[in-house]
């Protein structure tokens, strides 16, 4: 699939910190529960794309899932593209940022979770930024 902001891998090694490249370009995994974002709880803001700063979840979609990762039961719409991930022998939904096509984790459906589409998105920290303000300009401004 194309996306809309291409680049090199040398253009985004130049970027991106060498562990962002490797989840972000190389669909790499962090380590449970040292992610920044892991247990970060706003009650506004917007999680960006850390490679190309496109919005992908607002904080309220954010919940505690206690998985090691954070975790999110929706996005921002046409935010993220699903693909099937056949790697590690398992079949698994793999979620990447629509503007860039970096990784950004799995999706995992039906595991009960108390949220409105009972899906989680089990997202890398790296792969994200973290944004106080609505760029998405769905909520008013105070």
């Amino acid at each position: 699939m194309s996306h809309p902001v291409q680049k090199s891998d040398s253009e985004w090694q130049a970027q991106l910190s060498p562990e962002q490249f490797r989840v972000l370009r190389k669909q790499g995994t962090e380590a449970p529960f040292v992610g920044k974002y892991d247990k970060h709880a706003p009650t506004t803001g917007v999680y960006t794309c850390a490679g190309c700063s496109a919005p992908l979840y607002t904080a309220d979609q954010k919940f505690k899932s206690g998985c090691g990762w954070p975790a999110f039961y929706d996005t921002v719409p046409g935010a993220v593209t699903r693909h099937t991930d056949r790697t590690f022998g398992m079949e698994r939904i793999e979620i990447v940022c629509t503007n860039c096509g970096g990784h950004l984790g799995h999706v995992f459906k039906g595991e009960g979770y108390p949220t409105p589409t009972d899906e989680r998105h089990c997202v890398n920290s790296v792969s994200l930024s973290f944004s106080p303000e609505d760029p998405v300009g769905d909520k008013p401004k105070a």
